[in-house]
């Protein structure tokens, strides 16, 4: 009789534990992050690869961001948010999941996250068709106390009470922004992993749009924008330089094996070598990554090089490695990296002296086979900005290959 009462007893916890099981489902879900009382909504799709395991896809305009390390934890899941040292974390309950954004570098960073599956649209469907037409490029003030940034609003596609498009501002871009149209209100989002920016926008009789903005847990500003087909912003080849007297950089940095690394080293002699100011938490920088890693992979023959220098949220050397070594392995970059330091801008300022600071995640310095910088590119100018992209495209492989040009003609001679 024990024995059978045994049998019985571990098939009711076999069941048990098969009934509790948990299972994200296939198809499209709609996520909502409660930021500041706000709702910003994003879409993802699930899919189950032929090993069992799940691949998650953000969805945001333009873009499909692939989370391939999905895990469960008891009844929940847990999405690793592609590179970034975060993860959106959820109890699964049928078709519904609830649970939290949260950036684990950062303490007590937690944001209420729910997901629906089987909801495709962005934002509730509204009762008033759009009677508004948002398209076009805008100059944007944003306006945060009494500090005001400059910015390019470019709204390019409007469809029916569908719209998309970015900011770009002196630093860089606010990547690929999704929304929905109602009267003469909008609202956009995007949520890329480490970034959460939500938009709302009334459009007045006169083009203006007046509106607000918020970003993670704190960041709220106001903004106001004109339509101007000749909006522009500040030259970013003149945002940072070096001071007066210094044509060089002479710095070194440890790479990911602890081995000091100079651009002057033997190594890049006689070689375009371009340096990128960059951290692993830095969607824009992830942007500019990508991009260098292609078109290194396409160029590598040539006489030039590249060099990563990581600034990270920890000054921890091995936390900082490991997230460099995660980026590499996740993208397949073949260039240089070293590990310069922290993020914070004053104390990145200080690891190269020679520059009147450090302003922008990325910065692009672009050094001659002499050794001497020839231009310095604050910001990036990213996928999510559509024709302006293509234009950087454009004006990197025409410098590049200048230079390369210029600097073989000068070695002849």
């Amino acid at each position: 009789m024990r024995i059978v009462a045994g049998i019985v007893l571990i098939i009711v916890v076999l069941l048990g534990c098969e009934k509790g099981a948990p299972e994200l489902k296939e198809g499209v879900w709609r996520g909502v992050l409660n930021l500041q009382d706000q709702e910003l909504a994003f879409n993802f799709a699930v899919r189950m690869d032929s090993s069992g395991s799940y691949d998650v896809f953000i969805k945001n305009a333009g873009e499909n961001i692939l989370l391939d390390e999905v895990d469960f934890d008891g009844d929940s899941i847990v999405m690793t948010l592609h590179i970034f040292d975060s993860e959106l974390k959820a109890a699964i309950s049928g078709d519904s999941l609830n649970g939290f954004y949260i950036k684990k570098y950062e303490k007590n960073y937690r944001i209420p996250f729910r997901a629906a599956h089987d909801q495709d649209f962005r934002f509730m469907t509204q009762q008033e068709d759009p009677h508004a037409d948002f398209s076009g490029k805008y100059r944007v003030e944003f306006t945060n106390g009494k500090k005001v940034t400059q910015a390019i609003g470019v709204f390019e596609h409007q469809a029916g009470n569908i719209v998309t498009g970015t900011f770009m501002t002196p630093t860089g871009d606010y990547r690929f922004l999704e929304g929905n149209v109602s009267g003469n209100q909008m609202i956009l989002s995007t949520f890329d992993g480490n970034h959460a920016y939500l938009f709302t926008a009334t459009k007045s009789s006169d083009s203006t749009l007046t509106g607000h903005y918020w970003s993670g847990k704190t960041l709220h500003k106001t903004w106001t924008a004109i339509l101007d087909e000749n909006a522009a912003l500040p030259d970013p080849e003149e945002l940072t330089v070096l001071k007066d007297g210094i044509k060089n950089i002479d710095v070194s940095f440890p790479d990911l094996n602890g081995n000091m690394v100079n651009p002057t080293d033997e190594k890049y002699r006689n070689k375009v070598v371009i340096l990128q100011l960059f951290g692993t938490w830095c969607p824009n920088c992830l942007d500019e990554t990508r991009f260098l890693s292609e078109w290194y992979s396409r160029n590598k023959h040539r006489d030039v090089a590249i060099i990563g220098l990581a600034y990270e949220t920890s000054e921890d050397f091995d936390y900082a490695r490991g997230r460099v070594k995660k980026m590499i392995d996740k993208l397949g970059v073949e260039y240089d990296f070293v590990i310069a330091g922290s993020k914070d801008t004053e104390k990145a300022s200080a690891t190269l002296p020679m520059l009147n600071g450090v302003l922008a995640f990325p910065t692009t310095i672009f050094i001659g086979r002499d050794g001497l910088v020839r231009k310095i590119h604050s910001g990036f100018t990213g996928p999510g900005t559509g024709i302006y992209y293509e234009q950087y495209v454009h004006d990197f492989n025409e410098y590049v290959n200048e230079l390369l040009n210029d600097d073989i003609a000068s070695v002849k001679k």
